[in-house]
């Protein structure tokens, strides 16, 4: 039906005779002649119906906005001064000799020109929110993307491997979605979080290079940068170490930007530990854009009289640190107050803070409600080791180590944002060593880092029961401008050491031969070493894109109450269905609401 995609016109095709397809974007009227601004997925043309050509003009003053159409013409230079260089096209423009429209369009919802547009109606109306070239382009990129990545990995050897989306249910972090099944009465299937498990029995099956672009579920709570269903770059790798995995990945990402972007990131890209992120920036995604760093006093505050700083500081798991912010001193009040806000939210009780107006004058110099509860010497101890100087403020943290990080290292990420601290565009870092466990003080038990299937440090593996808290994984994690890109390790591929990590979980024999039987009897039948890694293809994309939300980087996401508001899902079933799978509603369940 056409000769051109919209962005293929150009002066070079002058006097030829073309046919278009498209969306009508808009049409103006200027004195008896018509134009029109014709739309494909590529880009825009101008079209032109002149009285002259009687059919083409009485279709052109019937065209409205979102009409299809179907326009043939001439193409000719547009005249002197009209020319719009920003645009592929933009020097040509079409006289159209004929102009058939394929389909009306209602008046829609909203203007597809228009930027501030309410997210919920775009997603209601998602299929014209994709027309948009901005939402467009984004998809674009996400192909190209998906498309350097098959490319890659098809060239190092990989095989794209499918595994099963109805599974079983597996401990991995996360809530399960449940599928019950019809043929089974009150048996379910699980949606995976993960391939996990499966990737790791396709090493043992010899296929030692695998890859998978995949979907995963998790039924958690959401936010700017999670959905119920996503996509991962899936990779694994036999006889590989930590070394042999990120050789892989990291060239692989630095390529990506390369051609996509046009970017070059750094080669090699940096290394963090664990301990270094935690102790530096609170985070263990580390945005290295961010000048701020955290300071630690732990140790000074063991013996001063400020009783809220010494018994964070005695406490066995208790931290206090403090976070310089050059020239904060220009802080007003409120402000400070709303960042104390900012802090309660990760569970810090207070915000203390010191405004350094003078060095050399004593505590006289320093402005703050805590001065006059800490030593001279104290107070000239944490001006040397924070490297404050005259305008700056002091931000301090004292409670557990993990509020002291989070409340801490949330804030030096606000604070840059508020205070355009930010340096360069692309940071990338690897963060490795990570702890194997989690201490849950709740229910006063390890859990996992990443996940059970995570192997330890060799130096760590003996002393995995008596003190598992400081045993670390051989784990490593690809941090991005402050997000976490992606995240792998080299897994466990003995028995013995897959019993001893079940154990310091608290798993026992049984409990472990219940869920992960079939794991453990791969394990006997010559399973080789192995790890991999997994990128989250959507946040990727996000940060690539300029995106402020992966719902902008997926054709049809849902929304932060996990429903589709485009066609209504979750929605209700017939109980002839639910009959079928042997499953009856409590009283009140089931009610139809309304996606928010």
């Amino acid at each position: 039906m056409r000769t051109h995609y919209c962005n293929g016109i150009n002066e070079n095709l002058i006097g030829q005779t073309v046919r278009l397809c498209g969306w009508a974007q808009r049409r103006r009227d200027h004195g008896g002649v018509v134009f029109i601004d014709l739309r494909d997925r590529e880009g825009l043309v101008q079209v032109v119906a002149d009285p002259d050509q009687a059919e083409a003009f009485a279709a052109a003053n019937e065209c409205r906005s979102e009409f299809v159409l179907s326009v043939e013409g001439v193409l000719r230079a547009r005249p002197a001064g009209t020319e719009n260089l920003q645009m592929p096209s933009g020097k040509v423009e079409l006289m159209a000799t004929r102009i058939e429209i394929l389909n009306r369009s209602e008046p829609v919802p909203f203007p597809l020109d228009e930027e501030d547009i309410a997210e919920n109606l775009r997603l209601k109306y998602r299929y014209l929110d994709l027309r948009r070239p901005e939402m467009l382009g984004r998809l674009r990129l996400r192909h190209q993307v998906t498309s350097y990545v098959r490319r890659y990995l098809d060239s190092g050897g990989f095989m794209d491997v499918e595994t099963p989306v109805l599974t079983r249910s597996t401990p991995e972090g996360a809530r399960d979605y449940l599928v019950p099944s019809r043929t089974q009465p009150g048996h379910f299937f699980a949606l995976p979080q993960s391939p996990q498990l499966f990737k790791q029995l396709l090493m043992v099956a010899g296929i030692d290079r695998y890859y998978q672009i995949t979907k995963c579920f998790r039924d958690e709570d959401l936010r700017a940068d999670r959905q119920p269903e996503f996509t991962q770059i899936d990779i694994e790798a036999s006889f590989v170490d930590e070394e042999a995995v990120m050789g892989i990945a990291e060239p692989m990402i630095r390529g990506l930007f390369a051609e996509v972007l046009g970017i070059d990131l750094p080669n090699p890209f940096p290394r963090m530990t664990y301990a270094d992120a935690m102790h530096r920036f609170g985070v263990d995604r580390p945005d290295l854009r961010n000048p701020l760093e955290l300071t630690e006093l732990s140790d000074l505050m063991r013996s001063v009289e400020f009783k809220v700083f010494r018994e964070a500081a005695e406490r066995p798991r208790g931290r206090v640190a403090c976070l310089r912010v050059p020239g904060g001193a220009q802080l007003s009040r409120a402000q400070i107050d709303q960042y104390t806000q900012f802090a309660a939210i990760y569970g810090a009780k207070g915000l203390a803070w010191i405004k350094i107006n003078a060095l050399d004058q004593g505590a006289e110099g320093l402005q703050s409600p805590i001065v006059k509860f800490l030593a001279p010497e104290v107070l000239q101890e944490i001006l040397q080791r924070s490297g404050a100087a005259v305008g700056d403020i002091l931000f301090f943290g004292a409670d557990t180590a993990k509020v002291v990080n989070e409340a801490l290292g949330n804030l030096r990420n606000r604070l840059a944002a508020d205070l355009n601290l930010l340096e360069g565009e692309w940071r990338p870092v690897w963060v490795t060593d990570f702890p194997m466990f989690d201490f849950d003080e709740k229910d006063n038990s390890w859990t996992s880092t990443h996940h059970p299937f995570t192997a330890p440090q060799s130096a760590h593996l003996e002393s995995l029961a008596e003190n598992p808290g400081a045993a670390l994984a051989r784990a490593y994690d690809l941090v991005l401008n402050g997000n976490e890109i992606g995240g792998g390790s080299i897994r466990i591929h003995q028995e013995k050491v897959q019993e001893k990590v079940f154990a310091a979980l608290g798993i026992g024999a049984e409990e472990a031969r219940d869920k992960f039987g079939f794991l453990l009897d791969a394990l006997h039948y010559g399973a080789p070493p192995h790890g991999g890694l997994a990128f989250g293809l959507d946040r990727l994309v996000m940060l690539m894109s300029g995106a402020d939300t992966i719902r902008d980087v997926i054709a049809f996401p849902k929304t932060q109450k996990a429903g589709c508001l485009l066609t209504e899902a979750p929605g209700v079933v017939a109980d002839k269905q639910l009959q079928e799978l042997g499953i009856r509603l409590r009283p009140g369940v089931g009610a139809d609401v309304q996606n928010s």
